[in-house]
């Protein structure tokens, strides 16, 4: 078993991890499908994680995003990150938290979109779509990462609050079923999922977003016509 991923001063984006997302893991996000669900592409509700990859490009920290020029805004999807501090591979759900190094608190940026179903990477992977803290938060300072308050800020006014819980699959549990194919390394991040209701940014706005017990993320948004 590798030790657990030594604490550091460098920022999560600078890790060389792999972010992975997970769709559809907020029941009213699946409940707002209605129908759909049954329908073509989907046919039925997921029985499984619904993953997708935010690449290194998209891994960036605090500060300036850039709206790219043909999209009129963006989401700001608030999410847990959960920082895997040890190889995790066919863990169990009793014993899953205990493979974490910690928690981060992530934007997960994406252009707008209503389809779930094999999700175009132009709208999730576009460049610093990805926002992580600068620092992450050791896992035994969080007593439990389902019991936590998520709130994004839009120009100083609070514009949606949700919490970790009354998920699919809470974090250890998540980890468990995505170790149960996949292995996750030290350094890997993977999303809680965002919750549904997200709300959007138009460039000149602002973002804050806060996850109790965790450092805030605070971006604004530009245009390429406003970069320096």
């Amino acid at each position: 078993m590798h030790p657990p991923l030594a604490l550091t001063s460098s920022p999560p984006h600078t890790w060389g991890g792999t972010v992975y997302g997970v769709m559809l893991n907020h029941p009213p996000a699946l409940e707002a499908l209605g129908e759909a669900a049954h329908q073509a592409p989907y046919q039925a509700p997921p029985k499984a994680p619904v993953l997708y990859i935010k690449p290194r490009n998209t891994h960036a920290g605090p500060g300036a995003v850039t709206i790219p020029p043909d999209v009129s805004q963006i989401e700001v999807g608030a999410s847990l990150g959960l920082v895997i501090g040890q190889v995790a591979r066919g863990v169990k759900a009793a014993e899953a938290l205990n493979y974490l190094a910690g928690y981060v608190t992530v934007a997960d940026l994406r252009i707008p979109h209503t389809t779930y179903y094999r999700p175009s990477v132009k709208l999730i992977a576009r460049d610093g779509f990805c926002r992580m803290s600068d620092t992450w938060t050791p896992r035994a300072a969080v007593a439990n990462p389902d019991e936590l308050t998520v709130k994004v800020w839009l120009d100083d006014a609070l514009v949606h609050q949700t919490t970790t819980g009354q998920r699919v699959r809470g974090a250890a549990q998540l980890l468990a079923d995505v170790s149960e194919f996949m292995t996750l390394d030290p350094g890997d991040v993977l999303l809680l999922g965002v919750s549904h209701g997200a709300p959007c940014v138009q460039p000149g706005q602002s973002s804050r977003i806060e996850i109790d017990g965790l450092p805030p993320l605070t971006n604004h948004y530009l245009t390429t016509l406003e970069l320096p």
